[in-house]
């Protein structure tokens, strides 16, 4: 599988270079190694400027989660809300120019700071600890007009869709179809051969999933759970390769539409004025009278 990994900073080709190094002698301590580092965030995203207006903005609360705060965000007045899934190393107010958008026209938002980001301490959790959370927020809110979700908040919303989320239409942006290219494009961003691989794979599973050896397609977008999906990709994605847009298409066949932009890498599409309206449209096309 392609995965268009991008130019990696030098704290990363140091940790492949290491790592590939421990492959070649202990391929299971490597694999251990590997795990640490593939399930930390390693840093927190800050607020930034352009989003400072819209997160101050917000009604802020917070879900208790096993000990912990999940800090909760809601904007408008409650009416048509639609939920913002975030990804890796990302927070809820990176959807601050979509947040805008929805609020003028009508819908209210609502998204939460996954474990171990934003302003959600602690370790970070996995995709079942996500479902638990987007179902006490689903308890919280009216019925969902839709779902927006960016890179691996995909996968967690389409799980989250089996499990309770109930939505009318879903927009995945740059989003992950197959939940074992996480694996695919940490190994070949830092370098590790396919040993290495299928080791991290069996570790994942014994360390965060009771060794269940079906989460790879349990996780993955399967047969296309959204009613009606709108699928943005940017083709020049340096993060999650276009070819994930492809799965996530074809999953969902006839129900799925697509939008293609270039240029725009992962994160610009968020607010750029040509998918905003896209997204709008598609989710007032859906919306309740």
């Amino acid at each position: 599988m392609p995965v268009g990994a991008p130019p990696q900073p030098l704290t990363t080709r140091l940790a492949g270079r290491a790592l590939g190094g421990l492959a070649r002698v202990a391929p299971d301590s490597a694999a251990r190694a590997g795990f640490e580092l593939w399930r930390r965030p390693l840093r927190r995203g800050p607020v930034r400027q352009h989003e400072q207006v819209v997160h101050r903005a917000a009604r802020v609360s917070s879900l208790p989660w096993r000990g912990r705060r999940v800090a909760l965000y809601e904007w408008g007045d409650g009416a048509r809300p639609v939920l913002l899934v975030h990804g890796w190393r990302s927070r809820a107010s990176r959807f601050a120019s979509i947040i805008d958008r929805l609020v003028a026209h009508g819908f209210s938002a609502v998204s939460y700071d996954a474990l171990g980001h934003g302003a959600t301490r602690g370790g970070a959790g996995t995709i079942l600890d996500h479902e638990a959370i987007i179902r006490a927020v689903v308890d919280r809110s009216e019925p969902f007009e839709g779902v927006v979700a960016h890179s691996l908040g995909a996968p967690i919303a389409f799980h989250a869709l089996r499990h309770g989320l109930a939505a009318r239409r879903v927009v995945a942006i740059n989003g992950v179809g197959d939940f074992g290219y996480l694996v695919d494009a940490f190994c070949a961003a830092l370098g590790l051969g396919a040993e290495v691989n299928v080791r991290l794979r069996r570790t994942i599973e014994q360390r965060l999933f009771d060794g269940a050896p079906d989460i790879w397609d349990r996780f993955s977008v399967g047969d296309g759970p959204a009613d009606e999906l709108l699928v943005v990709q940017d083709r020049l994605d340096d993060v999650v390769h276009p070819s994930q847009a492809d799965l996530i298409v074809a999953a969902h066949g006839a129900r799925s539409q697509r939008l293609d932009t270039i240029g725009l890498g992962h994160s610009a599409l968020l607010s750029d004025p040509h998918v905003l309206d896209a997204v709008v449209d598609f989710l007032a096309a859906g919306a309740r009278p």
